[in-house]
């Protein structure tokens, strides 16, 4: 079967036309990323190149994404995936706040201007440096009280759509309190929390001026949305997306936020919102409660910290999978050399990629909320773990997904988040990533409260071992349970130096590929010490133990590469592109800034 492989990737590869390879049954096929929404009436800062360039001797020919512009600042920086809300941060930093209060007011600029993944209906997770402390933030959403194990089977015991689609996809959202949290606690105080929601609101209420990324974004979802009537009325004025060109606000969503600024958390938990929410709840036979609303908590979780090469890596603990997992990847290849190897090398991607298959395969078995499950995390973080799993890697053939035990394939964060990081001029530092799941969650907003709702149900293990809508499997550590966080794969990260200073805020969207990405970031800066433009720009892959291939970039391999890895044994499946992932780095006394060349609209921007 596999020298049968070879000859159709080879064929495809004569043609030019490497759209799917492998004898794995297609996985279900995850929402790709589009580009971003609203960037009018901002122009990027003028780029200002962090170092020379990096020459790149094995980029394939003619590579889109070689040569990302780059900003640089003593001030601080701002990545985001919108332009709009990257402006919003770089406000608050020029005019005195601190990175947290920064990163709210960002957070409330997304959900307006990037409400694709942009939310006060989701939830997600941040990690902080602030005066040489770490600190890791979960404000993941919860099962409602009334979920049940087994509450999405048909009567033929297989999981039918409600995880997925409408009303019943719903978690209780968590990110209203998880950034009041970040205010509470690393705000600069120099700014009231009122202050912080006043870009979002006037966003909201004036509008901005719809552009090709923002109207794109409705139109690849219009069957979802133009099933649900406010979602509908807000996203298809008129039953159509709204022009290039016109002005899109959101009134309803306006109010919200004025009666969040006005009373806290304590309005979209025990007030007018949750009221709104509860009611549309009861009416559509939703899950969430007045009570599950009330009872939820962001909660403040010890980092995970490990050390990669001479970097130390401050990532987020469960019930995230990023940092675990990430550190798994990197233990098993700190004993390699990959710098000998070559960026991008066939041997390179080879122990890149059963790295990444060996990784994802305990976690996809092992993790879950460390509040309902025990997890081997010492097994899985320790130095002997890790020597064995390397010492599996065959130095000249893939091994088989078949042949490394596993619960199944992961759960996953939807392949429509998005990721931002901050760093003021103190050099305090946040990166935050959040999410609702799927392009606008399960397509249900709250009437006359302008937001959408998550459909991060679907990330738990509606039946352990099968997979759910992105093709991930996962074991009995993720099963459903009233009041339980389900796993994620987001990877909120900072790396310092040996002398505890920052020198790497990252993170990415994009389901799994979240966590490949931020390795595959960290590992080009670390191990190849390539420039931070170059960092960004090169190819990404992914493998995610099951289904048993790699992701790859559109025109992200050479035909000689592709060539060997096959010979190896590798089936590939190309993608427009690999998740998102703008990083911040510093060089010197300087911050360099690095937007997403792949996403449409990402900015960087200096105070």
């Amino acid at each position: 079967m596999r020298s049968s492989l070879r000859f159709l990737v080879t064929a495809v590869l004569l043609a030019a036309a490497c759209k799917s390879v492998g004898s794995h049954p297609e996985p279900p096929k995850a929402e790709s990323p589009l580009p971003m929404s609203a960037s009018a009436s901002l122009a990027p800062p003028a780029p200002v190149p962090s170092v020379a360039p990096t020459t790149f001797s094995r980029l394939p020919p003619h590579w889109a994404h070689a040569s990302p512009a780059t900003v640089t600042s003593t001030q601080g920086m701002v990545v985001t995936d919108n332009a709009l809300a990257t402006k919003v941060g770089s406000e608050v930093l020029r005019n005195g706040g601190n990175a947290a209060d920064a990163a709210v007011a960002t957070a409330f600029a997304l959900a307006v201007a990037y409400p694709t993944a942009g939310n006060v209906g989701g939830g997600g997770f941040a990690v902080t440096l602030f005066g040489g402390k770490a600190r890791a933030l979960d404000f993941r959403e919860t099962a409602p009280g009334a979920a049940r194990r087994d509450m999405y089977l048909d009567p033929h015991g297989q999981p039918n759509q409600d995880a997925r689609q409408g009303i019943r996809s719903a978690g209780v959202p968590g990110s209203v309190a998880g950034l009041r949290q970040l205010y509470d606690v690393l705000g600069s105080k120099s700014k009231t929390w009122a202050e912080l929601l006043l870009p979002a609101i006037e966003l909201a209420e004036k509008g901005f001026v719809v552009d090709e990324a923002f109207r794109a974004g409705i139109t690849e979802r219009i069957e979802r949305l133009a099933k649900h009537p406010v979602t509908a009325g807000l996203f298809l004025p008129g039953g159509n997306p709204p022009p290039v060109g016109s002005t899109w606000n959101n009134p309803p969503l306006a109010r919200t936020l004025r009666r969040i600024a006005e009373k806290g958390p304590d309005d979209f938990y025990r007030g007018n919102t949750a009221r709104l929410l509860a009611a549309q709840m009861r009416a559509e036979g939703g899950l969430v409660t007045l009570a599950d609303l009330a009872a939820y908590r962001a909660k403040w979780r010890d980092v995970l910290e490990f050390t990669y090469r001479q970097a130390k890596v401050i990532a987020m603990p469960p019930p995230s999978s990023g940092g675990v997992t990430l550190a798994m990847i990197c233990n098993i290849l700190d004993g390699t050399d990959l710098k000998q190897q070559g960026s991008q090398s066939p041997a390179a991607l080879h122990l890149l990629f059963e790295a990444l298959r060996r990784s994802f395969a305990a976690r996809n078995a092992k993790l879950g909320d460390p509040d309902f499950v025990k997890m081997p995390l010492a097994e899985l973080l320790s130095a002997k773990w890790a020597d064995d799993q390397r010492a599996s890697i065959l130095p000249e053939r893939a091994t088989p997904s078949s042949e490394i035990e596993s619960a199944g394939a992961p759960s996953a964060t939807g392949p429509h988040t998005t990721h931002f990081s901050i760093v003021d001029r103190e050099g305090n530092a946040v990166a935050l990533t959040t999410t609702i799941n799927w392009w606008y969650g399960g397509g249900v907003s709250v009437k006359d409260a302008g937001f959408v709702l998550n459909n991060e149900m679907d990330d738990f293990a509606s039946v352990p071992g099968s997979a759910n809508a992105f093709g991930l499997v996962q074991g009995e550590a993720n099963a459903i349970a009233p009041g339980k966080r389900m796993l994620s794969s987001m990877a909120p990260t900072i790396v310092t130096d040996t002398n505890g200073q920052v020198r790497l805020v990252l993170g990415a969207a994009g389901g799994p590929t979240i966590i490949s990405t931020v390795f595959e970031e960290l590992s080009n800066v670390v191990d190849f010490e390539l420039d931070a433009g170059t960092a960004v720009g090169l190819p990404r892959f992914h493998m995610q133990h099951l289904p048993d291939l790699v992701l790859f970039e559109k025109g992200g391999l050479q035909d000689e590469t592709m060539k060997r890895l096959l010979e190896m044994g590798y089936a590939f499946k190309e993608r427009d592109h690999v998740a998102d992932a703008p990083l911040i780095q510093r060089v010197g006394d300087s911050w360099i800034g690095v937007a997403e060349p792949r996403r449409a609209g990402s900015l960087a921007a200096a105070p």
